[in-house]
């Protein structure tokens, strides 16, 4: 039996892409480490932005990595290990992770801040300009 995907209409037509990234968006279901997406209103001139803050208490700024690939906004984080210790009671995790976030097209990462435990990575989205292509037609006999 087949399986029938809501992209498979012969309307939509170059949407496999968008199909995949929501298959890989499904699988990502790892709620570590918690995070936030807030907009940040325009400004004087400058366009609306997003805020990504992730909570990364416990981490460095040398044991965090932000990088885009592709249309995916990847956040990493490594703790070092710190050697021997004899814990009573360890109830703070300290394990690697990553976080991945697809962009839509246009989406461009301003930079990345590391405050008080919080990692906020601020993203804008330029407005795209509008674009009216006429197509001629030909006629052929």
């Amino acid at each position: 039996m087949s399986r029938i995907t809501p992209f498979a209409s012969p309307l939509l037509l170059g949407f496999d892409a968008m199909e995949k990234t929501l298959e890989r968006i499904s699988k990502a279901s790892d709620g570590y480490p918690p995070y936030n997406i807030e907009r940040i209103a325009a400004d004087s001139g400058a366009p609306e932005r997003l805020r990504i803050t992730l909570a990364v208490a416990g981490f460095s700024e040398e044991e965090l990595d932000v990088s885009t690939e592709e249309n995916q906004l990847v956040i990493r984080g490594r703790q070092a290990e710190q050697g021997e210790r004899d814990y009573l009671y360890r109830g703070i995790a300290s394990r690697q992770f990553q976080r991945t976030f697809v962009l839509a097209d246009g989406m461009q990462v301003l930079g990345a801040g590391l405050k008080n435990g919080l990692l906020s990575v601020d993203l804008i989205r330029p407005e795209p300009a509008r674009m009216v292509k006429k197509i001629n037609i030909s006629v052929s006999q």
